[in-house]
């Protein structure tokens, strides 16, 4: 175990450095969900969502997932640019634990979207937004379970395929409708009854609306309770399929 962790801690440590080196892409990586946040959040300031909090305590929440959606579903392509360059041949032959070739760059991964997070929620705060420290704490969380969830899958596809026209109409293709059916910019309860049914039937919908909750203080109707449950089985299915294919394909 200990064998595991310090692998991972190398790993994670090679990639925050890559990361860390290109602060623009750090900037950029949240510069969508921020222009939604200051262009298209003051048009709801006096409208009702429908929820319990505000706006910003409606809107805020739905951009943390929207981050998380979009960096983390395509964080494959990293893997995909190793593969070309030799980067995950060479690790094959390394004595390193084929896990944490996995878990380091879930590390990576997490670090950059709470660095993310932070700023949009600093944003949000100037904006308008008001939330419990201990909600959106709750809220980094959930969002940090998702986004581990995604990579994961992200890398898996990336290890299984060739080459980015393979990878991203497939990534693409899913990434739309679980977005749109999300309610991350406005709560699914404001859709005909057809659109909610079948918004329920998306699994990011339930860490969308406890995010929601937690933001509002609202922790006791059990939406956050699902929300987290969601989230962590999500993670287990995602890391488990991850874990398979990391170790049969750098077997």
């Amino acid at each position: 175990m200990s064998h595991l962790f310090t692998d991972t801690g190398i790993i994670a440590g090679r990639y925050i450095r890559q990361t860390a080196s290109s602060k623009l892409g750090l900037l950029f990586g949240a510069l969508q969900p921020l222009l939604f946040l200051v262009l298209f959040g003051p048009l709801l300031e006096d409208l009702h969502l429908g929820g319990d909090g505000d706006s910003w305590q409606t809107l805020v929440p739905g951009l943390l997932v929207q981050l998380t959606l979009f960096s983390s579903a395509f964080a494959g392509f990293t893997i995909l640019m190793e593969k070309h360059n030799g980067v995950v041949e060479r690790m094959r032959v390394t004595p390193v634990s084929r896990l944490a070739l996995l878990l380091g760059r879930l590390v990576r991964d997490a670090l950059q979207l709470f660095a993310q997070s932070l700023l949009l929620v600093l944003v949000g705060v100037a904006m308008g937004l008001r939330a419990p420290v201990a909600g959106v704490l709750i809220g980094f969380v959930l969002v940090g379970l998702l986004a581990a969830s995604l990579a994961a899958l992200s890398y898996t596809l990336a290890m299984r395929v060739n080459s980015p026209q393979e990878f991203a109409p497939v990534v693409s293709s899913l990434n739309m409708p679980a977005v749109l059916l999300s309610g991350i910019l406005l709560p699914m309860t404001l859709a005909p009854g057809w659109l909610d049914t079948l918004s329920r039937l998306v699994p990011f919908r339930y860490v969308v609306d406890a995010v929601r909750d937690a933001f509002t203080g609202d922790y006791g109707d059990g939406s956050v309770l699902l929300g987290a449950a969601v989230a962590v089985a999500l993670a287990a299915v995602s890391l488990g399929l991850g874990t398979r294919v990391f170790r049969k394909v750098s077997a």
